[in-house]
């Protein structure tokens, strides 16, 4: 760490989903971390809201992930921006819970052209020109449905598992140069959550019993996510190809068998 005490004092940076949830929380991190970074979302309104509370140290590039001609376009315009890229975040994502019987290919697509797809056009178009400047860390966001599945997730858990995996075979391509991991939450209180949920037949229900499954019952923070992906990008000097859990215990405790 700097004498300062910023972990990413001039560290240029790419953060994709920031208009809400993770990536906005990310961004702001980052910022008070010293970065600057560029901020990525398809909704421009909101983007440049966020953009505008973080200050000079942000700028906003409205841009689709899953159209990889808007993403070289987006990492020609981040290294024209700040000179080079050092650190990017993959936190767009979407959910659409679909039962399968009405998971048509469309929504199927979608889902995996953004979470997946996006993942990797991002990845592919930023992390050659780090690995050609000589470094950078990459982390993606993964998701406890990299592990698990769920109805109505079918499109989800299968991008979120292909996350972690495609995370893993980038870490082995980019190495020794560029580190790539992932960071797995669970359950995050965001706006696409309170989406998720709205969607279901009893949300109140289903978001209880949500909880009740946590082994610390209570859900993650996006501010939480945030700092995990701090101390992957910052911190974790020797990690790659690693996903680190943040689920609250959902992947590695089995449920009380008593009360």
């Amino acid at each position: 760490m700097r004498p300062d005490g910023l972990r990413l004092a001039d560290k240029r940076v790419i953060i994709t989903g920031a208009s809400s949830g993770i990536g906005e929380a990310t961004a702001g991190r980052f910022v008070r971390e010293g970065a600057r970074v560029l901020l990525v979302a398809r909704r421009a309104e909101p983007l440049e809201a966020v953009a505008a509370e973080l200050g000079s140290a942000a700028t906003a590039y409205p841009a689709d992930v899953a159209d990889p001609d808007q993403v070289e376009a987006m990492v020609d315009a981040a290294v024209k921006a700040l000179g080079a890229i050092d650190v990017v975040v993959n936190s767009a994502g979407i959910s659409h819970p679909t039962a399968l019987a009405d998971l048509t290919p469309d929504r199927w697509k979608e889902v995996i052209d953004t979470n997946l797809s996006g993942s990797f056009y991002v990845c592919r178009a930023a992390g050659l020109r780090m690995r050609d400047a000589g470094g950078g860390s990459i982390v993606n966001v993964a998701s406890e449905s990299s592990f698990l599945g769920e109805p109505m997730y079918v499109a989800y858990c299968a991008s979120k598992g292909g996350i972690l995996t495609l995370t893993k075979a980038l870490a082995a391509e980019l190495a020794p140069t560029v580190r790539v991991n992932a960071v797995c939450p669970g359950t995050v209180q965001t706006p696409m959550l309170d989406r998720d949920f709205a969607a279901l037949p009893d949300p109140e229900w289903a978001r209880e019993a949500t909880r009740k499954r946590i082994p610390l019952q209570r859900f993650c923070t996006p501010e939480e996510v945030a700092d995990a992906i701090l101390y992957l990008a910052a911190e974790a000097t020797f990690a790659t190809g690693m996903g680190l859990n943040l689920d609250g215990g959902t992947t590695s405790i089995l449920p009380p068998m008593v009360s």
